[in-house]
């Protein structure tokens, strides 16, 4: 009997270890790597604790905490975060454990730690990386001002409403990965007066610099000019926070 339990313990073992390696391997073949030019941007960024850090010229008005979409290079984000970083906005990217913002839903309490002379924050993130931006805030109601999502909303049992914190939404009309009618009922989960911003001709993979995602719509304006507007909504949003 103890032989039988044995070989079955060695076997579930086996199996887990096979299971994770896989998994491990999915995560690098299905990600999505950053476009060159962001890739360059990143180069100019400084690197704290493994983020990404734009600093804006002078002292910073307001900082902002960014996760990635799922299994995106985090450096895909860098042209609109240095967008922000150029309007007065201390904007720090966070990598996450596989690229998957679930696994690392509290990594913004370290950056928040990190620069204390930055007393106004908000956290925000595109695609998966905004529904765990919602998680953190769910978690943490009192550590940041503003929580901003690009093509994202909160989950189902995620409510926000009571909070007193500011929120801004945005997304494409050409967006095929994320169904447009979840945008405006996620607004019932988020601080009253949460602003739905619509990207006309914006898709969902546009809000970063990385190469075409399944489902997802055909963006009919250029990229630039889909980051440009989602840009300009947040640094918008982040200024009103002080």
């Amino acid at each position: 009997m103890r032989k039988w339990f044995k070989i079955l313990t060695i076997g579930l073992a086996a199996l887990v270890v096979v299971g994770a390696a896989g998994f491990y391997v999915w995560t690098r073949v299905a990600r999505y790597p950053a476009f060159p030019e962001a890739v360059a941007v990143a180069e100019g960024a400084e690197r704290v604790r493994g983020w990404t850090v734009f600093a804006p010229a002078g002292e910073p008005v307001v900082g902002f905490v960014f996760y990635p979409g799922g299994l995106v290079d985090p450096v895909a984000y860098a042209p609109v975060m240095r967008r922000l970083a150029d309007g007065g906005v201390l904007a720090v990217i966070v990598p996450m454990p596989l690229d998957l913002a679930v696994f690392g839903i509290g990594r913004a309490a370290a950056v928040i730690a990190e620069f204390p002379r930055v007393d106004t924050w908000a956290i925000g993130g595109h695609s998966l990386g905004g529904a765990m931006a919602a998680e953190f805030v769910k978690g943490n109601p009192a550590a940041v001002d503003g929580i901003a999502l690009l093509a994202s909303y909160p989950a189902a049992s995620t409510d926000l409403s009571a909070l007193p914190i500011r929120a801004v939404s945005t997304y494409g009309t050409e967006n095929g990965v994320t169904p447009p009618e979840g945008f405006e009922a996620s607004l019932a989960r988020l601080p009253p007066g949460t602003e739905l911003v619509v990207i006309d001709g914006g898709n969902h993979a546009q809000f970063g610099h990385y190469g075409p995602q399944a489902r997802d719509g055909v963006a009919t304006i250029p990229r630039e000019e889909q980051q440009r507007q989602a840009a300009a909504t947040l640094l918008a949003f982040l200024l009103a926070l002080r």
